[in-house]
């Protein structure tokens, strides 16, 4: 018999040093992967041997990477033909594994828009958010829908431009509420003419653009003409007008006189965390900040965070010409490359470090810094809550993760069930899930059975997905809006299931139903209740109150749908255009199912073949 022991996989600097003999000088991605095949971080390489070679060395790595060169067990590659194709494939990764290690954005939301489209002879003013795909003009991005909201509202009063809908706009007999307030010139009852309208749309566009100049100086010029002809009516409306866009102007912030568009982004990085702040500069305007808190993968430093949030951030969103930054990134020409790609023309990084430039960048960095201390302020009294919480409620340790659940229906119908999830770091609204209840057998109103549905899909789908508990998506405390049958609920889905770790509690109303005196049940317990001004007892509320607004909300989206439900949904292949289509070439569904076949070939977008499809829908029935 062989005693020889076998062979201990090699695992950090030996694991690498091992898997750099066999690379080459091609560029590419790299992966690391612990023990569990986790990936522990991706990165790119120009030189993919000349990169992972010092990951080799013992000595001279920060703790972030040091702690990774540990863990490490296992390496994978990819190689590309250009270092630009690493870096996009580099992101992609990142953004489908989230890796530990790694930078990563968690807020992509897109930002709105002001469109003045170009598809109608009387072109519509309006919010926009999403893909560029409607004709017209574009400007912004806006930092916030109320950012976009109060200039569009200003822009109403100055230029008058229609933002009702085409179907509006064709419907109107007679000027709306708009015209007699002085937002609108009324094209749709024909009290401008088109050549004036169209002027109307080329100052708003010069606006938007930042030539505000010519438009205030033809503004005076029109209402001195009036003045001098005694239109006084007319004269007081211009003044009016220049009024409103004097308004515009000085609720547009900082307005830089050297830097007509740019971005203007500043990082601050303390205690493992970071605020990246994006001052968004067009047309010489200030068009509002927002503020991000990416995850810095166990510490990183600014250069390496600026350098991700820049690639992840542009990834979906047009890049200006230019990009003002509060520190160096480290590959600015690759960086600068492959968002020039993206925009179609070329654009520039730079770290101003004088003049106004600089004093925009020096702005920035003032909002990261503060903005930064406030959440880890927040995170302090938050850790004290859910320390508190754990007190009140008997749990081993502060959770980690919180679920609250409820219910919305009228009546028992369009009934949803909402999930709330909160943490460490406050409500984490990218981890909340609606629930459709679809259960046939629950009785209209049965508040117990839709809650048994929704805990039991949650948790067949957590089991399906992590049988072995290892996700962080796994909840530590469970929070059920309502008293001890909806408890003794929840105790009979988990325990059916074989969940018998999970904690929970029932959050009723107590007497009268008063806020402040809520109950709390768990099964097997007597029900107590905290103190009126207890801390946690707020902190309860709070949640109870999100995922109570989180669920009508649901409710009332899944309602309206259902009132615009006609029983041209349950065609095969007729989806929201060609719906759209008929009802606006017949007039109403009923209409449509009492169509003949040629009149139904005669409704536009409609094939023959789909005119057969709607006809037997109908008389088959």
């Amino acid at each position: 018999m062989d005693d020889t022991p076998l062979p201990q996989p090699l695992t950090g600097h030996a694991l690498i040093a091992d898997e750099v003999r066999r690379l080459d000088g091609s560029p590419g991605v790299y992966r690391m992967l612990n023990a569990a095949n986790e990936v522990l971080y991706v990165g790119k390489a120009r030189n993919l041997k000349a990169r992972v070679s010092n990951y080799a060395r013992p000595t001279g790595h920060s703790g972030r990477i040091a702690r990774m060169i540990r863990e490490t067990a296992a390496m994978m590659f990819l190689t590309t033909r250009t270092e630009t194709e690493a870096l996009l494939l580099e992101q992609n990764l990142i953004k489908q594994l989230k890796p530990r290690y790694n930078v990563l954005l968690r807020d992509d939301k897109s930002f709105p828009n002001i469109l003045i489209g170009t598809a109608h002879p009387f072109p519509q003013i309006g919010k926009h958010r999403g893909k560029r795909s409607a004709p017209g003009h574009y400007y912004g991005p806006f930092a916030s829908a109320g950012a976009v909201n109060r200039t569009l509202n200003q822009l109403q009063r100055v230029f008058l431009l229609r933002t009702c809908s085409d179907a509006t706009f064709s419907s109107r007999t007679r000027p709306c509420l708009l015209y007699q307030i002085k937002r609108c010139s009324a094209p749709c009852t024909g009290l401008i003419s088109e050549p004036d309208y169209a002027g109307l749309v080329e100052d708003a566009r010069r606006f938007l653009e930042g030539r505000t100049t010519h438009v205030q100086a033809e503004l005076a010029a029109q209402m001195q003409a009036a003045s001098d002809a005694m239109e006084f009516e007319r004269a007081a409306a211009l003044r009016d007008r220049i009024k409103a866009l004097t308004a515009v102007q000085q609720t547009q912030g900082i307005n830089p006189r050297g830097v007509a568009e740019a971005d203007v982004i500043a990082v601050h990085a303390e205690g493992g965390q970071a605020c990246v702040q994006v001052f968004f500069i067009r047309a010489n305007q200030s068009w509002g900040n927002r503020d991000f808190y990416p995850r810095t993968g166990a510490g990183a430093e600014e250069p390496e965070i600026l350098q991700a949030f820049l690639a992840q951030f542009y990834d979906d969103k047009p890049p200006p010409r230019l990009i003002l930054l509060s520190h160096p990134v480290e590959d600015p020409d690759l960086l600068a490359q492959l968002l020039s790609d993206r925009a179609g023309r070329r654009v520039e990084l730079a770290v101003p470090q004088r003049g106004e430039k600089a004093e925009l960048v020096e702005n920035a960095a003032r909002n990261a810094r503060e903005s930064l201390a406030r959440r880890l302020a927040e995170s302090t009294a938050q850790a004290k809550l859910l320390e508190g919480l754990a007190e009140a409620f008997g749990l081993d340790a502060p959770p980690r993760r919180i679920e609250v659940y409820d219910n919305s229906h009228i009546m028992g119908t369009n009934a949803v069930g909402g999930m709330i999830v909160a943490g460490p770091e406050g409500l984490m609204k990218g981890e909340y899930r609606k629930f459709n209840i679809k259960g046939t057998e629950i009785a209209p109103g049965d508040d117990f059975g839709m809650m048994k549905e929704v805990l039991t899909r949650r948790f067949e789908r957590l089991l399906k997905d992590d049988p072995d508990r290892e996700s962080p998506a796994w909840p530590d405390l469970l929070l059920i809006d309502g008293g001890a049958g909806q408890v003794s609920a929840v105790a009979e889905v988990l325990a059916g299931l074989g969940v018998d770790d999970v904690p929970f509690v029932g959050v009723a109303k107590g007497v009268d139903r008063d806020h402040g005196k809520e109950e709390f049940h768990r099964p097997g317990q007597r029900p107590f209740a905290l103190p009126r001004n207890h801390p946690v007892l707020y902190f309860v509320q709070r949640l109870r109150d999100e995922a109570h607004r989180f669920a009508i909300g649901a409710h009332r989206a899944k309602r309206a749908k259902a009132v615009g439900a006609t029983p041209l949904d349950e065609i095969p292949g007729i989806g929201a255009a060609r719906k759209r289509a008929l009802l606006a070439h017949f007039g109403s569904a009923k209409a449509v199912s009492r169509a003949g076949l040629d009149d139904l070939k005669a409704a536009p977008g409609i094939s023959e073949a789909m005119a057969r499809t709607i006809h037997d829908f109908f008389h088959d029935r």
